[in-house]
């Protein structure tokens, strides 16, 4: 199994591949026994996925607990902000999560990463951060995140205090966080801020083994997502296969040039994907050391901005929670 690389995040080196757990969880139909899942961090941790992404801490506590010697050699990231009525980032709120989210993780140590998940719309992004910055000085936490702001509310939360990393959605298919009027990479960099890509394979389309939304559970959440309907599957299905054809000179799948792909966007980059399959984690993993020339960056570009595919990430009552803009303190 290759080494991944590693990366800055802070002042700590992190592997730029890391392991998105929500997957394993919520939203992509069925869900395995924690037996199943358990074997899935084991083979994250072996493979050097020391970096871990949670959505799912009572999960994430329970491994650590079966696992008390690796206790601390991972790099937790988690999040908090998102109920069922919406998002929430007032500063009470803030602290309770965070004892939550100790208490289920079963730690109470430093490296962790606490990220708002979204942006609470009733809440100076100011007072969200400032109350995360308490957390920090009391040393429950060590950086700061979030996760699909706005560009200004990313630079309001870094007057309050360094935001470490942002979290957002990128790959082939949702570029839109480069452009106006989000321009968030930019923004991100100009502050020294890291970006963390959460689907850094387009939700599992950009692998080419969902041709359709019919091969998905009746229960998954991608059956929602207006991007992912029947009329793009042809197009999306014909990204992947190009995107593969790029890989070929690599012997590399389409997944795994996605992924270099990504990290070849700079330093600054690390990926989260998630998975159920141990034999997709180690495909993953191996996308670490898969460099890309310049030439091959720039036709995974082109043929992304060619392909078109329209439609929103998520549907109307999730994608009203993404980019908000907080009230003015």
């Amino acid at each position: 199994m290759p080494t991944i690389p590693q990366r800055k995040l802070g002042d700590v080196s992190v592997p730029a591949i890391g392991f998105g757990v929500m997957g394993i969880s919520i939203g992509y139909g069925g869900i395995d026994t924690d037996e199943q899942r358990f074997k899935v961090l084991d083979a994250a941790y072996a493979a050097g996925c020391t970096n871990v992404y949670g959505d799912s801490e009572d999960l994430i506590g329970k491994w650590i607990k079966r696992n008390p010697e690796k206790r601390g050699k991972k790099f937790l990231a988690t999040k908090f902000g998102l109920t069922m009525s919406g998002a929430r980032g007032d500063p009470d709120y803030v602290k309770e999560q965070c004892e939550l989210s100790l208490k289920r993780l079963s730690v109470d140590y430093r490296p962790l990463l606490l990220a708002s998940v979204r942006v609470d719309p009733n809440t100076p992004i100011e007072k969200t951060v400032g109350a995360m910055a308490e957390l920090v000085r009391e040393g429950k936490v060590k950086y700061l995140g979030l996760s699909d702001c706005t560009a200004a509310g990313l630079r309001r939360a870094h007057t309050v205090h360094p935001i470490a990393a942002l979290q957002i959605e990128f790959s082939p298919i949702m570029l839109e966080v480069e452009k106006p009027p989000l321009q968030l990479i930019d923004a991100a960099r100009s502050l020294g801020t890291k970006i963390i890509a959460y689907s850094p394979l387009g939700r599992g389309y950009l692998t080419g083994q969902i041709k359709s939304v019919e091969d998905l559970d009746l229960d998954d959440f991608r059956r929602t997502v207006p991007k992912f309907n029947a009329a793009n599957s042809p197009k999306i299905l014909d990204l992947a296969a190009k995107i593969g054809e790029i890989g070929q000179a690599h012997n590399a799948t389409s997944g795994q040039t996605t992924l270099a792909w990504i990290l070849a966007q700079g330093e600054d980059f690390f990926v989260i994907p998630g998975t159920k399959k141990i034999k997709y984690l180690h495909e993953n993993v191996e996308a670490g050391s898969l460099k890309l020339t310049t030439h091959e960056i720039a036709e995974v570009r082109r043929v992304a901005e060619a392909a078109e595919i329209p439609g929103d990430r998520y549907g109307a009552r999730w994608l009203d929670m993404t980019y908000v803009e907080s009230p003015p303190l």
